[in-house]
Formats: C-alpha cells, structure tokens, sequence
C-alpha cells in the first residue's frame, strides 16, 4: 500500500479544487479532476482532500504524483511526492 500527501492542500481555503496528475517519464496523467477519479484509476485509488491512498501498488505506479490546488481567488499550491516502487519481492533483511 501507498499513501501519497497533498501537502500543499490548506484547511484555511473555503472551497478548493483539488487536481491529481501522475508523471512518468514524458507522460502526465490526469487523474483526479472536477471532482472524481478517471479510469483507471478509480477501482485503484482511494481520495481524500489531504491525499490519497492506493491499497496496492505496482512498479508501474512508480513515478511523481503532483496535487494541485487552486482557491477561490488567485490562490494556487503545489505538491509533488514521487513514488518508487521496488520489485514484486519485499526486501531481504541486511546482514
């Protein structure tokens, strides 16, 4: 499992628009938007206004998630968290 923060989200704005995009290479998802997950992402992720949280994850999540949050005025944050997925096989112990 995997919890990614939406740091730049602030309990102080009265009515913000959250946006999640994922960023893998050159690539960019959007995948939260206008208030709901997209495909294929909603069966995988579950949103919260302070993050989100994937029950499992794979080594194609691997990559940077952006949370963007925009305000009633002006106002604009911006978080980034990259994500490193290791291989299926969880860590051997050191020596």
């Amino acid at each position: 499992a995997a919890d990614i923060p939406c740091s730049a989200f602030s309990s102080e704005w009265s009515n913000p628009r959250i946006e999640w995009k994922f960023q893998q290479g050159s690539s960019l998802v959007l995948f939260y938007y206008g208030g709901e997950l997209t495909e294929p992402y909603r069966n995988r992720v579950q949103f919260s206004r302070t993050g989100i949280h994937f029950p499992k994850v794979t080594r194609a999540d691997t990559g940077r998630y952006i949370c963007e949050v925009v305000g009633d005025g002006s106002q604009i944050a911006k978080s980034e968290v990259n994500l490193i997925v290791q291989g299926g096989l969880p860590p051997s112990p050191g020596p």
